[in-house]
């Protein structure tokens, strides 16, 4: 996967601004570059530990990605107390998208620390996977 610097700066401001509740959201491309970001409302009844995105902007954001024809490159969440961001239990369970990498933003060091994953729902497992920044 390849994801223009911007992104990745817009995906940690996102994480930034609603911490301590984790946020979440969609990047759409072609291929595998990136091509725009959707962020989404998180609306767990309990946001510091877990994320569910809004329905209504997840269905929104999935038509937009159509129209444009884009995929869905990725899901993003963060984990706003860790230093080395991994998928949580709660996190394979629901991993309803296998084509799609998840990437989780880490807060708890002083740099945040962004991971991509590949998560089997189906098979209860992860693995990290590499990507690229561009400019």
């Amino acid at each position: 996967m390849v994801l223009w610097r911007e992104h990745l700066v817009a995906i940690v401001a996102h994480a930034r601004e609603t911490a301590p509740a984790e946020c979440c959201g969609l990047i759409g491309g072609a291929g595998t570059q990136s091509k725009t970001v959707y962020r989404l409302r998180n609306v767990t009844p309990d946001p510091e530990l877990a994320y569910e995105a809004a329905p209504e902007e997840l269905f929104a954001a999935q038509r937009q990605m159509r129209e444009r024809g884009e995929g869905l490159l990725a899901i993003y969440h963060s984990h706003p107390r860790s230093n080395d961001p991994s998928p949580s239990e709660t996190d394979v369970r629901l991993a309803y998208y296998p084509s799609a990498t998840y990437l989780i933003v880490g807060l708890g060091a002083e740099k945040p620390v962004v991971k991509a994953f590949k998560i089997s729902e189906r098979e209860q497992c992860w693995q990290q996977v590499e990507y690229v920044i561009t400019d």
